[in-house]
């Protein structure tokens, strides 16, 4: 440790790590959640958050959730990412997600249109 502190994860746009979410019922373990900010942002030493969306296990069919398949992420069952819910999350609880795959640029783009969907716009309105 030096005098900044310890050393924060440095996560990558694209990737899936664990954060165990304070607004979750005491015991629940960690779940997984997508790095959607910018590398920029993910790397920078005075940035201490990055925006994440999260999965779920639950699958809902919701239209502007993304269900994926475990070979697309490396997680055990297939799990919903729900672009509605995207959030900060501070680096220092961050959990490394070993085996788990980079998202391919393609489902960053749909997670993208599907933040935007939630937000009650068109992506052509921007």
């Amino acid at each position: 440790m030096d005098a900044a502190g310890p050393k924060l994860p440095q996560p990558r746009r694209g990737q899936i790590w664990f954060v165990s979410f304070p607004s979750d019922p005491p015991g629940k373990r960690a779940r997984p959640v997508l790095i959607v900010s910018s590398d920029g942002r993910n790397i920078h030493p005075r940035a201490s958050t990055v925006l994440a969306v999260p999965f779920s296990t639950t699958l809902t069919g919701i239209p502007a959730h993304i269900q994926l398949a475990p070979g697309e992420t490396g997680l055990p069952e297939i799990c919903e990412l729900q672009p509605a819910n995207v959030t900060t999350v501070r680096k220092e609880s961050l959990q490394p997600a070993p085996g788990t795959r980079v998202l391919a640029e393609r489902i960053l783009r749909v997670v993208a249109r599907n933040v935007v969907f939630a937000m009650g716009l068109q992506p052509k309105e921007l």
